[in-house]
């Protein structure tokens, strides 16, 4: 079996098997369709770890990040450890492939105060009634409220909240289910935006255009693409930040604001939907960070 057969076999074990989540997939894909490139129209149990090397040693001339490599390093560590127990290849030569150590990377998060001043904004600009003002409230509330991801957000059907609890049944990564809780202020901008600006989002499709159930509506009135709301974070919160960020910034805000808070680690973790404890301890050092700098500005001896 030649690589760029065994890599599509692969890719699709990741997503019907593993059921991965589609940017992950096409992750995987990029990185093993450079693997092809790189070493060329051989079988697959042809492949050794001096190609591994070589390819790895491309990338950090190509000036990849280490991130970059990482995750590279995991994609073809994966590939191989499939095809080695499915009888593909002979033996794994991706044992032996050494990784680079990432360097932490602090996410970038946005004050409280930045949060109110942004969210005061768009309310003021949905209390004209415009229905896209009106969703684009209640997205941002939702997407900081309740801490979702963006496809998890983007995925939402009307019947996946239920307005008396403040909750939302949310599809995260692998395709696993789980109930996050939010605010009185989303629980209120997403009522304003069902009353007065999803019907009227609805109403502009197109003749013959299949009713959609999405909570979120784009524009001609089909479900909402995670492009948009990526613009729409962009354009929000990247001048309170000073840089160009996207809606996982939201994400990282409400988690850091909830420990801030004194919620538990556990708590944060189960409304994230990490599945490892680790993930979500990334957050305890962004409250330190923060920490840190309020007492070097603070204190006099500082």
């Amino acid at each position: 079996m030649e690589i760029n057969e065994g890599a599509e076999a692969y890719l699709r074990h990741l997503a019907e098997v593993r059921r991965l989540s589609p940017a992950t997939v096409r992750a995987y894909r990029s990185d093993l369709a450079d693997l092809t490139l790189a070493c060329g129209d051989i079988d697959l149990d042809v492949v050794d770890l001096d190609n591994l090397r070589e390819w790895l040693w491309q990338a950090v001339q190509r000036g990849d990040s280490r991130a970059t490599i990482a995750r590279r390093t995991a994609a073809v560590r994966g590939f191989f450890a499939w095809a080695a127990e499915g009888g593909i290849v002979p033996t794994d030569p991706s044992l032996r492939l050494v990784s680079p150590k990432r360097g932490r990377t602090l996410p970038k998060v946005a004050t409280a105060d930045a949060m109110d001043s942004v969210l005061e904004r768009l309310g003021s600009a949905a209390a004209e009634g415009d229905p896209l003002a009106l969703r684009d409230h209640a997205m941002l509330e939702l997407l900081y409220g309740a801490a979702m991801r963006v496809s998890e957000l983007c995925g939402l059907d009307v019947d996946d909240l239920d307005h008396d609890r403040r909750t939302a049944r949310v599809l995260g990564k692998g395709s696993k289910e789980r109930v996050v809780p939010f605010g009185l202020p989303a629980e209120r901008a997403v009522e304003a935006y069902l009353v007065r600006g999803r019907p009227a989002l609805l109403a502009r499709r197109t003749e013959g255009q299949a009713a959609v159930s999405a909570l979120f509506l784009g524009a001609r009135g089909g479900r909402i693409g995670p492009r948009a709301v990526y613009n729409l974070v962009s354009r929000e919160l990247g001048p309170e930040l000073g840089a160009q960020v996207g809606p996982h910034a939201l994400r990282h805000s409400a988690a850091t604001h909830l420990l801030d808070g004194g919620a538990d680690l556990r708590a944060v973790q189960e409304i994230l939907g990490h599945a490892s404890l680790g993930t979500t301890q990334i957050y305890t050092h962004v409250s330190s960070e923060r920490l840190a700098a309020s007492y070097r500005l603070a204190h006099p001896r500082a």
